[in-house]
């Protein structure tokens, strides 16, 4: 018998590199590049804030930084965002509001590209929306794995003639 993995999930949820996720007509992509603006944040320092206006989307460089939100009165920690990572996908593509607060950790540097420049490129090459919608449910799922990996119970191991049966 095959030992049973502990996620069946495809290699479909992967994050993509982001070369890949940002692949468009040199034209547009001289847009994003001309309008990118880099952040250099300090330890302790807030990027954005949850609920807040979303100037855009964001692309960790350098540091380490939290992810944290609030939800029916408390505060949850999300994660860590590091160099390569894209952060707030679902603000830059949906309605434009922080769903959580990222902070710095370490000394760091995030670029930005902010949502008029994003908004020319999908009105110039719209295939680019899709992409990063489509990194943006990789990364709903890998959420969703991630939370039932933590949730399942530790089981112990037997030994002996029955666990080789």
């Amino acid at each position: 018998m095959e030992p049973e993995t502990r996620s069946s999930r495809p290699a479909a949820i992967q994050p993509r590199p982001l070369a890949e996720l940002l692949e468009c007509p040199s034209a547009t992509g001289s847009l994003m590049n001309g309008a990118a603006q880099c952040i250099n944040v300090d330890t302790g320092q807030t990027v954005f804030r949850q609920a807040t206006s979303c100037r855009g989307l964001y692309l960790i460089v350098s540091g380490q930084f939290l992810r944290r939100t609030e939800r029916l009165e408390t505060r949850l920690t999300l994660g860590l965002a590091r160099p390569g990572d894209l952060v707030e996908l679902a603000a830059a593509l949906g309605d434009h509001r922080h769903t959580y607060t990222l902070m710095a950790q370490i000394p760091g540097s995030v670029l930005l590209l902010p949502i008029d420049a994003l908004t020319q490129a999908f009105e110039t090459y719209p295939p680019l929306r899709m992409q990063l919608l489509a990194e943006l449910a990789r990364e709903v799922s890998r959420g969703y794995d991630a939370s039932c990996l933590s949730r399942m119970p530790k089981s112990r191991r037997r030994t002996g003639v029955i666990a080789q049966l």
